[in-house]
């Protein structure tokens, strides 16, 4: 039996997992890390805790497996997507991340506008510049910490650190390097117009390979610290949300999926460049070569249940450690109950200010309608229900672009729920599936790897093979209600958009 390996580096843990060929899971193991907020509005973490994450996960997966090292043939990582590494000449961290949901950099967007005009930006990058982006960050580190700037010799994103820690190879692949704001996505290779434009040296920048081609082997001290073999190949991989287009088998025109993590997402798979001249979702290379996808981004969707679930549920969290249960299962039991709109409660879910559609850095998170009548299960259903409308929006514009689905896949933490399911199967008004498979990105590099092993043929082939449908969720009675949240909804972001600007200036 031949194996492969997923590496997944998120933003609240790393997750490795050990598949056989047919893509059952053979041994799993995860670790988690913390994320640190400087100021309002900052977000950054230590590579150094990505890379021990990721050696430990690794020496326990195939230490649990069992299996030869020789039979480990390839490993795909996967990872958080925007996040700017930068190491010195001997190949050391210099400074923490500054990762996807960071929106410190409103005037460094500014100042790329200047450079170049929005439209130019679309036509390159196939997005307008963006605070959460990799090309602003670089730029806010040289304005505001020259001295690290200077000491700079490699520019990486999360999952490539952890490729040049394993491999000592410093490379990256399309569909991250898409969000990096540097890259022509139509021509699938660095911009030197953006790279002169931008003064940034080309050689910070690692090679761009296809996900599923090889770029490296396993370095010997990391074979002896893991247990892994020398030649266990490591292929391009992916960013998150298009391994997890792989791992969901979303692989192919006509097929798409919401998924709720840290951030929510609706990616559509396109064989086509297919770029919003608007700039309100975004266009990047996916995992399939010479294939793109279509995505926007709400910030802070399972972030927002969880920031109300740490902050003002102790309640539920010993409850659930008393009956050895899942805390968000307690959750989804008692929002059942509360009625489609919450009792005339609308939650805004800007606690990272906004992306899709709004681009808007200020905006912040809004309750919106609280009575004295509501409970703590108002509130946490409100918090689902205003991460789904804005989930809607999303896929509103993609309707826009022409990108048209008859089922929408789900997956992430969040689309375990079937209460969320339900309410994103009213607002899209179609339904909504998962698949048998569980482990989303991490067995979609995993099947990467595969190909760039030359287990499988294609990465739709490899799909065809592992992944398979499990259960579908169809519209119901409350779609018609929820047409009306959702429009109050949108009127609430245009009415507060001044406000939110005003806020930021205090």
């Amino acid at each position: 039996m031949r194996y492969l390996i997923g590496i997944d580096v998120g933003t609240s843990a790393t997750k490795t997992v050990l598949f056989d060929e047919e893509g059952r899971v053979t041994a799993s193991a995860s670790q988690e890390y913390p994320l640190y907020q400087p100021h309002n509005g900052w977000a950054e973490q230590r590579p150094e805790d990505w890379r021990d994450a990721v050696l430990s996960t690794l020496k326990q997966v195939v230490a649990d497996a069992g299996v030869p090292a020789d039979e480990i043939k390839g490993i795909g990582i996967s990872g958080q997507m925007h996040g700017l590494v930068m190491l010195d000449e001997m190949g050391e961290v210099i400074r923490p991340s500054i990762i996807w949901c960071d929106q410190r950099t409103g005037r460094e967007v500014e100042d790329m506008l200047q450079i170049l005009p929005r439209e130019r930006w679309i036509e390159i990058t196939a997005n307008p510049p963006l605070t959460g982006w990799t090309a602003a960050k670089i730029l806010w580190v040289r304005k505001h910490e020259p001295e690290c700037y200077e000491r700079c010799r490699h520019i990486l994103l999360p999952k490539d650190y952890i490729r040049y820690i394993l491999t000592g190879d410093f490379a990256t692949e399309v569909s991250d390097a898409s969000g990096m704001q540097l890259l022509d996505v139509p021509g699938r290779c660095w911009s030197q117009e953006v790279l002169e434009k931008l003064d940034i040296d080309p050689a910070l920048l690692g090679r761009v390979y296809e996900s599923c081609e090889v770029t490296g082997t396993i370095l010997p001290e990391i074979a002896a610290k893991t247990g892994l073999s020398q030649a266990t190949k490591v292929v391009g991989g992916a960013g998150d949300n298009a391994a997890a287009a792989v791992g969901t088998g979303v692989v192919k025109d006509g097929t798409a999926f919401t998924t709720i993590g840290t951030s929510g997402v609706v990616f559509a798979h396109s064989d086509r460049v297919t770029i919003d001249p608007k700039g309100r979702v975004h266009t990047c290379c996916c995992a399939v070569p010479g294939a793109f996808h279509v995505m926007g981004v709400t910030q802070a969707a399972g972030l927002s249940l969880k920031w109300f679930k740490d902050n003002f549920c102790e309640d539920y969290v010993e409850q659930a450690r008393g009956l050895g249960v899942d805390v968000y299962d307690l959750i989804n039991r008692d929002i059942a109950a509360v009625p489609a709109g919450s009792d005339r409660l609308i939650y805004l879910p800007y606690l990272m200010g906004e992306r899709t559609p709004h681009l808007d850095p200020d905006s912040r998170g809004v309750f919106f309608g609280l009575s004295a009548i509501h409970t703590k299960a108002h509130l946490l259903r409100a918090v689902m229900e205003g991460v789904s409308y804005s989930l809607r929006d999303c896929n509103e514009i993609l309707k826009e672009m022409g990108i048209r689905v008859d089922e929408m896949m789900a997956c992430g933490g969040g689309g375990k729920s079937p209460v969320w399911r339900q309410m994103l199967a009213d607002l899209y008004r179609c339904a909504v599936g998962t698949v048998e498979q569980t482990e989303g990105p991490a067995l979609g590099v995993a099947i990467l790897a595969g190909v760039g092993c030359g287990l499988y043929e294609s990465v739709p082939a490899a799909c065809e093979r592992l992944v398979t449908k499990a259960e579908s969720t169809g519209p119901s009675e409350n779609a018609e209600r929820y047409e009306a949240y959702h429009r109050l909804y949108d009127e609430l972001y245009l009415a507060l958009k001044d406000s939110y600007r005003k806020l930021a200036d205090l």
